[in-house]
Protein backbone atom coordinates (compact mmCIF):
# COMPACT_ATOMS: atom_id res chain seq x y z
CA UNK A 1 0.00 0.00 0.00
CA UNK A 2 1.37 3.40 -0.97
CA UNK A 3 1.95 5.81 1.89
CA UNK A 4 1.60 8.89 -0.32
CA UNK A 5 -1.50 10.99 0.41
CA UNK A 6 -4.09 11.01 -2.31
CA UNK A 7 -4.64 14.42 -3.92
CA UNK A 8 -7.73 16.27 -2.72
CA UNK A 9 -10.57 16.65 -5.17
CA UNK A 10 -11.69 19.96 -6.59
CA UNK A 11 -13.64 22.22 -4.18
CA UNK A 12 -17.45 22.06 -4.31
CA UNK A 13 -18.65 25.02 -6.34
CA UNK A 14 -22.35 24.20 -6.50
CA UNK A 15 -23.34 25.64 -3.10
CA UNK A 16 -26.78 27.22 -3.17
CA UNK A 17 -26.68 30.80 -1.97
CA UNK A 18 -29.99 32.06 -0.61
CA UNK A 19 -30.47 35.85 -0.41
CA UNK A 20 -30.84 37.20 3.10
CA UNK A 21 -34.24 38.74 2.35
CA UNK A 22 -35.87 35.37 1.64
CA UNK A 23 -36.46 34.80 5.37
CA UNK A 24 -38.85 37.75 5.60
CA UNK A 25 -40.92 36.77 2.57
CA UNK A 26 -43.53 34.83 4.64
CA UNK A 27 -43.96 37.85 6.88
CA UNK A 28 -44.55 40.22 3.97
CA UNK A 29 -46.95 37.74 2.37
CA UNK A 30 -48.89 37.56 5.63
CA UNK A 31 -48.97 41.36 5.99
CA UNK A 32 -50.06 41.79 2.38
CA UNK A 33 -52.84 39.19 2.64
CA UNK A 34 -54.28 40.13 6.01
CA UNK A 35 -53.43 43.83 6.38
CA UNK A 36 -52.66 45.63 3.13
CA UNK A 37 -55.25 43.87 0.96
CA UNK A 38 -58.18 44.30 3.41
CA UNK A 39 -57.23 47.95 3.90
CA UNK A 40 -57.14 48.49 0.15
CA UNK A 41 -60.59 46.88 -0.18
CA UNK A 42 -61.94 49.14 2.58
CA UNK A 43 -60.48 52.26 0.93
CA UNK A 44 -61.84 51.26 -2.46
CA UNK A 45 -65.30 50.60 -1.05
CA UNK A 46 -65.34 53.87 0.90
CA UNK A 47 -64.73 55.92 -2.26
CA UNK A 48 -66.81 53.78 -4.62
CA UNK A 49 -69.98 55.18 -6.13
CA UNK A 50 -72.62 54.00 -8.56
CA UNK A 51 -70.86 55.45 -11.59
CA UNK A 52 -67.28 55.69 -10.35
CA UNK A 53 -65.33 57.27 -7.50
CA UNK A 54 -67.47 59.32 -5.16
CA UNK A 55 -67.38 61.08 -1.79
CA UNK A 56 -70.97 60.16 -0.98
CA UNK A 57 -70.01 57.46 1.51
CA UNK A 58 -67.51 59.74 3.25
CA UNK A 59 -70.03 62.57 3.52
CA UNK A 60 -72.51 60.09 5.05
CA UNK A 61 -70.27 59.91 8.10
CA UNK A 62 -71.61 63.31 9.17
CA UNK A 63 -75.10 61.93 9.79
CA UNK A 64 -76.18 62.45 13.43
CA UNK A 65 -76.63 58.77 14.29
CA UNK A 66 -73.18 57.94 12.93
CA UNK A 67 -71.57 60.81 14.83
CA UNK A 68 -73.31 59.56 17.97
CA UNK A 69 -71.88 56.08 17.45
CA UNK A 70 -68.37 57.52 17.09
CA UNK A 71 -68.89 59.58 20.24
CA UNK A 72 -70.09 56.51 22.13
CA UNK A 73 -67.11 54.49 20.87
CA UNK A 74 -64.66 57.18 22.00
CA UNK A 75 -66.33 57.50 25.41
CA UNK A 76 -66.40 53.72 25.84
CA UNK A 77 -62.78 53.28 24.78
CA UNK A 78 -61.46 56.24 26.77
CA UNK A 79 -63.37 55.34 29.95
CA UNK A 80 -62.42 51.67 29.95
CA UNK A 81 -58.82 52.56 29.02
CA UNK A 82 -58.43 55.09 31.85
CA UNK A 83 -59.99 52.80 34.46
CA UNK A 84 -58.05 49.79 33.21
CA UNK A 85 -54.78 51.76 33.06
CA UNK A 86 -55.05 53.16 36.59
CA UNK A 87 -56.17 49.93 38.26
CA UNK A 88 -53.81 47.81 36.14
CA UNK A 89 -50.84 50.07 36.92
CA UNK A 90 -51.47 49.77 40.66
CA UNK A 91 -51.75 45.99 40.39
CA UNK A 92 -48.62 45.83 38.21
CA UNK A 93 -46.70 47.89 40.78
CA UNK A 94 -47.78 45.50 43.52
CA UNK A 95 -46.57 42.57 41.42
CA UNK A 96 -43.27 44.28 40.55
CA UNK A 97 -42.62 45.00 44.23
CA UNK A 98 -42.52 41.28 45.00
CA UNK A 99 -39.93 38.66 44.21
CA UNK A 100 -39.07 38.58 40.48
CA UNK A 101 -39.43 34.80 40.33
CA UNK A 102 -41.98 34.43 43.10
CA UNK A 103 -45.07 32.29 42.94
CA UNK A 104 -47.43 35.27 43.24
CA UNK A 105 -45.89 37.00 40.24
CA UNK A 106 -46.09 33.88 38.10
CA UNK A 107 -49.70 33.25 39.09
CA UNK A 108 -50.79 36.86 38.51
CA UNK A 109 -49.05 37.21 35.15
CA UNK A 110 -50.42 33.86 33.96
CA UNK A 111 -53.93 34.81 35.04
CA UNK A 112 -53.64 38.20 33.35
CA UNK A 113 -52.47 36.55 30.15
CA UNK A 114 -55.62 34.42 30.12
CA UNK A 115 -58.09 37.09 31.27
CA UNK A 116 -56.81 39.70 28.79
CA UNK A 117 -57.92 37.37 25.98
CA UNK A 118 -61.21 36.46 27.61
CA UNK A 119 -63.80 38.28 25.52
CA UNK A 120 -66.48 37.90 22.93
CA UNK A 121 -69.67 35.94 23.51
CA UNK A 122 -68.14 34.05 26.43
CA UNK A 123 -67.44 37.24 28.38
CA UNK A 124 -70.88 38.63 27.57
CA UNK A 125 -72.55 35.43 28.81
CA UNK A 126 -70.47 35.52 31.99
CA UNK A 127 -71.69 39.02 32.82
CA UNK A 128 -75.28 38.22 31.88
CA UNK A 129 -75.23 35.18 34.16
CA UNK A 130 -73.60 37.20 36.93
CA UNK A 131 -75.04 40.73 36.70
CA UNK A 132 -77.91 40.33 34.26
CA UNK A 133 -81.54 40.82 35.18
CA UNK A 134 -81.64 37.24 36.46
CA UNK A 135 -77.95 36.96 37.36
CA UNK A 136 -77.07 35.25 40.61
CA UNK A 137 -75.41 38.36 42.09
CA UNK A 138 -78.38 40.49 41.03
CA UNK A 139 -80.83 38.10 42.66
CA UNK A 140 -78.70 37.79 45.79
CA UNK A 141 -78.59 41.59 46.15
CA UNK A 142 -82.35 41.79 45.64
CA UNK A 143 -82.86 39.29 48.45
CA UNK A 144 -80.91 41.67 50.68
CA UNK A 145 -82.87 44.73 49.62
CA UNK A 146 -80.50 46.11 46.96
CA UNK A 147 -81.82 46.64 43.42
CA UNK A 148 -78.97 47.59 41.10
CA UNK A 149 -81.41 48.05 38.22
CA UNK A 150 -83.81 50.44 39.94
CA UNK A 151 -83.15 53.06 37.24
CA UNK A 152 -83.02 50.67 34.29
CA UNK A 153 -80.99 47.70 33.09
CA UNK A 154 -77.70 49.55 32.56
CA UNK A 155 -75.74 46.39 31.72
CA UNK A 156 -77.04 46.53 28.14
CA UNK A 157 -76.22 50.22 27.76
CA UNK A 158 -73.02 52.22 27.41
CA UNK A 159 -72.26 52.11 31.13
CA UNK A 160 -72.58 48.33 31.08
CA UNK A 161 -70.16 48.07 28.17
CA UNK A 162 -67.64 50.18 30.07
CA UNK A 163 -67.78 47.74 32.98
CA UNK A 164 -67.48 44.69 30.73
CA UNK A 165 -64.60 46.13 28.70
CA UNK A 166 -62.74 47.10 31.86
CA UNK A 167 -62.72 43.42 32.77
CA UNK A 168 -60.16 42.62 30.06
CA UNK A 169 -58.45 46.02 30.05
CA UNK A 170 -57.03 45.65 33.57
CA UNK A 171 -55.11 42.39 32.98
CA UNK A 172 -53.87 43.69 29.64
CA UNK A 173 -52.47 46.77 31.40
CA UNK A 174 -50.66 44.56 33.90
CA UNK A 175 -48.96 42.65 31.09
CA UNK A 176 -47.87 45.65 29.02
CA UNK A 177 -46.91 47.95 31.92
CA UNK A 178 -44.97 45.45 34.00
CA UNK A 179 -41.77 45.62 31.85
CA UNK A 180 -41.58 49.38 32.42
CA UNK A 181 -41.85 48.91 36.16
CA UNK A 182 -39.18 46.21 36.04
CA UNK A 183 -36.91 48.75 34.33
CA UNK A 184 -36.90 50.99 37.41
CA UNK A 185 -33.63 50.37 39.25
CA UNK A 186 -33.69 50.05 43.07
CA UNK A 187 -30.42 52.00 43.14
CA UNK A 188 -32.25 55.12 41.96
CA UNK A 189 -34.46 55.11 45.04
CA UNK A 190 -31.46 54.47 47.28
CA UNK A 191 -29.61 57.37 45.66
CA UNK A 192 -32.60 59.64 46.28
CA UNK A 193 -32.64 58.67 49.96
CA UNK A 194 -28.89 59.19 50.30
CA UNK A 195 -29.26 62.68 48.88
CA UNK A 196 -31.99 63.51 51.40
CA UNK A 197 -34.97 63.03 49.11
CA UNK A 198 -38.31 61.61 50.16
CA UNK A 199 -40.65 59.20 48.39
CA UNK A 200 -42.46 62.20 46.95
CA UNK A 201 -39.22 63.51 45.42
CA UNK A 202 -38.44 60.07 44.04
CA UNK A 203 -41.81 59.69 42.30
CA UNK A 204 -42.02 63.36 41.29
CA UNK A 205 -38.57 63.77 39.78
CA UNK A 206 -37.33 60.25 38.87
CA UNK A 207 -39.79 57.38 38.64
CA UNK A 208 -42.79 59.46 37.59
CA UNK A 209 -41.19 61.16 34.55
CA UNK A 210 -39.62 57.87 33.48
CA UNK A 211 -42.86 55.89 33.74
CA UNK A 212 -45.14 58.56 32.26
CA UNK A 213 -44.38 57.80 28.56
CA UNK A 214 -44.85 54.08 29.20
CA UNK A 215 -48.12 54.70 31.05
CA UNK A 216 -49.48 56.95 28.31
CA UNK A 217 -48.39 54.46 25.66
CA UNK A 218 -50.19 51.64 27.46
CA UNK A 219 -53.24 53.89 27.82
CA UNK A 220 -53.32 54.41 24.05
CA UNK A 221 -52.91 50.68 23.50
CA UNK A 222 -55.90 50.00 25.74
CA UNK A 223 -57.90 52.64 23.86
CA UNK A 224 -57.18 50.97 20.51
CA UNK A 225 -57.93 47.55 21.99
CA UNK A 226 -61.42 48.53 23.11
CA UNK A 227 -62.15 50.81 20.14
CA UNK A 228 -62.07 47.89 17.72
CA UNK A 229 -63.76 45.29 19.94
CA UNK A 230 -66.99 43.92 18.48
CA UNK A 231 -68.10 40.46 19.63
CA UNK A 232 -68.75 41.33 23.28
CA UNK A 233 -70.83 44.38 22.40
CA UNK A 234 -72.73 42.45 19.73
CA UNK A 235 -73.63 39.75 22.24
CA UNK A 236 -74.82 42.25 24.85
CA UNK A 237 -76.56 44.70 22.52
CA UNK A 238 -78.24 42.82 19.67
CA UNK A 239 -80.17 45.79 18.32
CA UNK A 240 -79.17 49.29 17.31
CA UNK A 241 -75.75 50.73 16.59
CA UNK A 242 -74.53 52.10 19.89
CA UNK A 243 -70.88 51.98 18.81
CA UNK A 244 -69.15 52.04 15.42
CA UNK A 245 -68.45 48.27 15.11
CA UNK A 246 -72.18 47.63 15.57
CA UNK A 247 -72.97 50.28 12.95
CA UNK A 248 -70.69 48.46 10.51
CA UNK A 249 -72.45 45.19 11.26
CA UNK A 250 -75.86 46.80 10.70
CA UNK A 251 -74.72 48.31 7.41
CA UNK A 252 -73.49 44.94 6.15
CA UNK A 253 -76.45 42.83 7.26
CA UNK A 254 -79.65 44.81 7.15
CA UNK A 255 -82.75 42.79 8.03
CA UNK A 256 -84.93 44.84 5.68
CA UNK A 257 -82.78 44.51 2.58
CA UNK A 258 -81.08 47.90 2.87
CA UNK A 259 -77.49 46.72 3.30
CA UNK A 260 -74.93 49.44 2.55
CA UNK A 261 -71.56 47.82 2.03
CA UNK A 262 -69.90 51.06 0.91
CA UNK A 263 -71.13 52.89 4.01
CA UNK A 264 -69.67 50.08 6.09
CA UNK A 265 -66.36 50.58 4.26
CA UNK A 266 -66.36 54.30 5.02
CA UNK A 267 -67.05 53.57 8.69
CA UNK A 268 -64.21 51.05 8.74
CA UNK A 269 -61.90 53.55 7.02
CA UNK A 270 -62.63 56.15 9.70
CA UNK A 271 -61.84 53.56 12.37
CA UNK A 272 -58.60 52.67 10.59
CA UNK A 273 -57.54 56.33 10.55
CA UNK A 274 -58.22 56.71 14.28
CA UNK A 275 -56.40 53.49 15.15
CA UNK A 276 -53.41 54.46 12.96
CA UNK A 277 -53.10 57.80 14.76
CA UNK A 278 -53.34 56.10 18.16
CA UNK A 279 -50.81 53.44 17.13
CA UNK A 280 -48.36 56.06 15.86
CA UNK A 281 -48.55 57.92 19.17
CA UNK A 282 -48.11 54.62 21.02
CA UNK A 283 -44.99 53.76 18.99
CA UNK A 284 -43.51 57.20 19.66
CA UNK A 285 -44.08 56.87 23.40
CA UNK A 286 -42.66 53.34 23.40
CA UNK A 287 -39.51 54.59 21.68
CA UNK A 288 -39.04 57.11 24.49
CA UNK A 289 -39.53 54.37 27.07
CA UNK A 290 -37.07 52.08 25.30
CA UNK A 291 -34.26 54.55 25.94
CA UNK A 292 -33.97 53.52 29.56
CA UNK A 293 -35.85 50.17 29.75
CA UNK A 294 -33.42 47.37 29.01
Amino acid sequence: MSSAAEPAGPPFRGRLRVPSWVGVVPFFVYVAAFLILPTAIVVGGAFAGTHGPSLTNISALTQPYILDSFLHSVVLSASSAVIGAVVGAVLAYAVASGAPNGVIRRVVTSACGVLSQFGGVTLAFAFIATLGGAGFITLWLQEHGVNIYANGVWLYQLSGLILVYTYFQIPLMVIVFLPALDGIRPQWREATSNLGGTSWHYWRHIAGPLLLPAFLGCLLLLFANSFSAYATAAALINQGGLIVPLQISNALSSEVGLAQANLASSLALAMVVIVVVVTALYSWLQSRTARWVR
